[in-house]
């Protein structure tokens, strides 16, 4: 697997949320992600169309928070029933998990590389956070990827040891 650090810009995101227990992933949290392509249209300030965002903190204890949305420009209004996220401008390891592969596999060698990294996973400042390796992960999603297979780009924020 190759590994890249780089920094990207704060950004908007507005979509769906859901939140919960590992437990209650299936089909709870595919619903969400699949009501939100079916949504995408609503969103008239998409500033990239192409990748629907898969944002997860581990802040529920045998869960997470994830917010399935795209990011949008400033004069997106948020329409009924979906959320606003500000992402702020943080470093990142990014890794690809690529189609035909073991996502949990893909996970593994990741985890690898961060406990023999010079960083630290990111942990905000005043926020309970569950998952000790990886307590923020950012997925981006090609939108006509095949669920069955999926292939996508992965973001961990990092900060320096």
């Amino acid at each position: 697997m190759k590994y890249q650090v780089v920094t990207l810009p704060a950004y908007r995101a507005i979509g769906l949320k859901w939140e919960g227990t590992f437990d209650e992933i299936v089909p709870d949290l595919k619903n969400i992600i699949e009501q939100m392509k079916g949504r995408a249209s609503e969103l008239k300030e998409k500033l990239n169309p192409a990748v629907q965002l898969g944002l997860s903190y581990h802040v529920v204890e045998n869960g997470f928070a994830h917010y399935a949305v795209y990011e949008v420009g400033e004069k997106q209004e948020i329409p009924e029933g979906m959320v606003e996220i500000r992402v702020p401008a943080w470093t990142y390891v990014k890794t690809s998990h690529p189609k035909g592969e073991d996502v949990t596999k893909t996970y593994s060698d990741l985890h690898q590389w961060l406990f023999s990294s010079d960083y630290h996973v990111l942990r905000e400042d005043g926020i309970k956070y569950y998952d000790p390796y990886m307590p923020i992960k950012h997925e981006y999603y090609p939108v006509d990827q095949d669920p069955e297979d999926p292939h996508f780009d992965i973001y961990i924020p990092l900060v320096k040891k």
